[in-house]
């Protein structure tokens, strides 16, 4: 999770990424398959997970949080600015 500066400067937004242990992701986790993770947090929505860049845009699409900050701690920018303008991810 980030702590980050608001687009007016006067507070702060908690940006989180979720992982649930789904029975997928204890699989993956057993067989040492961590790599896949992230991936199954891209298409885990519907059991409540998100990646760091899904909930960074979503705050930049709220207005909450610049473009630049969001970029600047993405671990994938490229991914995000797919997030921001609302493209699917490959």
């Amino acid at each position: 999770q980030q702590l980050l500066p608001t687009v007016d400067g006067t507070g702060r937004v908690p940006v989180c990424e979720v992982l649930v242990p789904t029975p997928a992701v204890r699989n993956l986790i057993r067989e040492a398959k961590t790599h896949q993770i992230y991936s199954a947090m891209q298409t885990g929505s519907q059991f409540g997970m998100q990646t760091m860049d899904s909930a960074l845009a979503e705050m930049v699409r709220r207005g909450r949080i610049t473009r630049d900050l969001a970029l600047k701690r993405s671990s994938n920018p490229e991914e995000l600015e797919r997030l921001i303008i609302g493209q699917k991810v490959a």
